[in-house]
């Protein structure tokens, strides 16, 4: 059953985020498992809602090309995350693609 994760990190700056995902290239190579990515900041930090297919799947990904991205990114801390099991998925025709 799909789940939807999400993650608060306070100590993630935009910067570090870009450098991330560009090391990972996770939008050339998708996540094993993975559905989709939405991030943002706020005053808290970075927040990531993503739908993965399991919580594995995601734990998956972050131990073999997450997490050594993120170490040297200097990224510290420790994001707060949750999973829940997925409702219902609605992506809107036409809407394809990163951004």
């Amino acid at each position: 059953m799909a789940v939807v994760m999400s993650m608060l990190w306070a100590e993630a700056t935009p910067e570090q985020y870009d450098t991330v995902r560009a090391a990972v290239d996770w939008e050339e190579v998708p996540a094993a498992g993975g559905h989709v990515h939405v991030a943002w900041f706020d005053a808290q930090g970075l927040h990531v809602t993503d739908v993965w297919e399991s919580p594995q799947a995601f734990e998956a990904f972050m131990a073999s090309r997450l997490a050594p991205a993120i170490e040297k990114a200097g990224i510290t801390g420790t994001p707060e995350v949750s999973f829940a099991p997925l409702h219902r998925r609605f992506v809107a025709p036409g809407v394809t693609g990163a951004q």
